[in-house]
C-alpha cells in the first residue's frame, strides 16, 4: 500500500530514460525522475525510499527529496502565491502545499508564514494543508513517562510560556521559567516530558531532569575543561546567556553539574571561574 506524503520503500521494476519506474503495487508504477535518482548503479529489483505525491497532471511521481513536513506532521511554511481558491506554501523541492480558503484561520498573504498540518484530504486525494492546528492535535490521554525524550515543535507564545506540539500528535507546553534561550514559532527541537496532567496536556522542559541529565552534562563539562587546558571562566555566577552559548544548556543545569564535580572532588570553584584539581 503507498502511503501518500510519506516516505515509502519501493522496488525497482522498470529502467527508461526519465528515470526509474517503481512497483507502487495497486497503484500501478511510479515514476522516479532522473534527477532524484541518488546513484547510476540502481538496477531492476533494487530497493530504494521514496516519497510519493502527486504531480500537476494528478498522477504519482516520487522524489528523494525531503520536503519540509510529510503528510502527519507540522510545519512553519512560507507563502508563495495565492489564487481564487486559496493559499500555496513553500513546501520544498516538489511542487507548492496547498492551503484552501477553508483551513486558513485568518487569509494567508504572500511572504507570511503559518504553522500548518500536512494530510491527504479525503475528497480530491490531494497533499494539502491545514492552520486549523487545534483540530488535528489528538485527544487521545498521551501514553508519555515523566522524563522521556519527545520531539516539540513551538506553536506560539503565550503569558505562561510556549505552546508545542508533541511528536506531531499532542499539545504541550515549556513554562517561561524553562526557557533558557530563544525559541522561534515551528522550530524543531528536543524536549523531555515534565509532567503529564489530568486534562492530558504536556508540561515540558528543555532540558532532562534528574540526577541522569545531570551526570551527562557533569561528564560532558569535564571533557570540556579537559579539552581547553583545564580552565574555564565560566563559574557558578556567571551570565546565563554566555552558559548557554558555551554549553547549549541552562545556567541550573550547568550549576548542578559544578556542583556534582566539586563533590566529587574533580574541579575547584573561584570567583575567577572553574579549574580542574590536579590527581595525587
Amino acid at each position: 500500500m503507498i502511503h501518500l506524503g510519506r516516505f515509502n520503500t519501493l522496488r525497482v521494476v522498470r529502467l527508461a530514460p526519465q528515470g526509474l519506474y517503481l512497483d507502487g503495487g495497486v497503484a500501478g508504477e511510479i515514476l522516479l525522475p532522473s534527477r532524484y535518482i541518488p546513484n547510476n548503479e540502481m538496477g531492476i529489483g533494487d530497493e530504494i525510499d521514496v516519497l510519493v505525491y502527486l504531480d500537476m497532471e494528478e498522477r504519482l511521481v516520487a522524489t528523494t527529496e525531503k520536503p519540509l513536513a510529510t503528510v502527519g506532521q507540522f510545519a512553519l511554511l512560507e507563502v508563495a502565491w495565492t489564487n481564487e481558491f486559496g493559499a500555496f506554501l513553500r513546501w520544498g523541492p516538489m511542487k507548492d502545499l496547498f492551503v484552501p480558503f477553508r483551513e486558513q484561520k485568518a487569509k494567508m498573504q504572500v511572504g507570511e508564514n503559518h504553522l500548518v498540518y500536512v494530510y491527504v484530504d479525503g475528497e480530491s486525494h490531494r497533499i494539502v494543508g491545514s492552520a486549523r492546528v487545534e483540530r488535528w492535535l489528538d485527544r487521545s490521554f498521551p501514553r508519555l513517562r515523566v522524563g522521556e525524550k519527545v520531539e516539540m515543535v513551538v506553536w506560539q507564545r503565550t503569558e505562561l510560556g510556549y505552546k508545542a506540539i508533541v511528536n506531531h500528535r499532542w499539545a504541550g507546553l515549556v513554562y517561561a521559567n524553562e526557557v533558557f534561550r530563544p525559541l522561534r514559532r515551528g522550530e524543531r527541537t528536543t524536549a523531555y516530558v515534565s509532567r503529564v496532567r489530568e486534562d492530558g496536556k504536556i508540561d515540558l522542559s528543555l532540558q532532562a531532569h534528574g540526577r541522569a541529565g545531570v551526570e551527562d552534562f557533569a561528564d560532558v563539562l569535564l571533557a570540556h575543561l579537559q579539552k581547553v587546558g583545564g580552565f574555564s571562566p565560566l563559574g557558578d555566577k556567571s551570565d546565563a546567556e554566555a552558559i548557554y552559548r558555551t554549553h547549549g544548556v541552562s545556567k541550573k543545569v550547568y550549576k548542578r553539574a559544578l556542583s556534582d564535580l566539586y563533590r566529587r572532588r574533580i574541579i575547584a570553584i573561584s570567583d575567577n571561574g572553574v579549574r580542574l584539581v590536579a590527581e595525587d
